[in-house]
């Protein structure tokens, strides 16, 4: 007999986050999902979306791993909180950890770059008009370290406090995704 409730696994959604920088220790900080950016699935998270879980869980309840593999941790949030732009984290890859020095390396020479969230919608609205699922409410569980994330623009912006270098190209193809993202969320 068929049932109305959706297996948890089609609940489950993630969004991106964005890297600020990566320090020779293994620390580093950025964005999760900022608020009001609409991701390749088609989610938005609205701002105060992880205020309960977040009180609930705190940094040390939220795992970090990598690809969204639960076998393979990567080190430890150290912070995680909302603010007027969106989820702000800090974290530390743990040096005796194979994976983590792996990633460590990569995330320096900018080779790995994506971060995603992973949650459990509790509160949600569909907003027909643009077949958009917003998110009021979430269970924060995951944050992981991704090859492509789910969110195009959420990428490492810098490491050691130094710009990567972007051919003029592929800043004229991220500022026009930028634009073009402003003007629909205006329509």
């Amino acid at each position: 007999m068929p049932t109305t409730d959706l297996p948890v696994w089609r609940t489950k959604r993630y969004a991106d986050l964005k890297l600020k920088s990566v320090s020779g220790e293994g620390r580093f900080s950025g964005y999760a999902s900022l608020f009001g950016e609409v991701d390749l699935g088609k989610d938005v998270i609205e701002p105060g979306a992880f205020r309960r879980s977040l009180e609930r869980r705190g940094a040390a309840g939220v795992r970090m791993l990598f690809q969204h593999d639960p076998s393979a941790p990567l080190g430890r949030w150290q912070t995680i909180r909302e603010d007027a732009r969106g989820l702000y984290v800090e974290g530390v890859l743990a040096p005796g950890v194979e994976k983590a020095r792996e990633v460590h390396q990569l995330m320096k020479l900018g080779a790995l770059d994506g971060l995603s969230i992973g949650f459990q919608a509790v509160k949600s609205r569909a907003d027909r008009a643009g077949g958009v699922r917003r998110i009021l409410e979430a269970d924060l569980w995951e944050i992981s370290i991704v090859t492509f994330p789910m969110l195009p623009s959420a990428r490492v912006s810098n490491v050691k406090n130094a710009r990567f270098f972007r051919d003029g190209e592929t800043e004229l193809a991220r500022r026009m995704r930028r634009a073009a993202r402003t003007l629909l969320s205006t329509l």
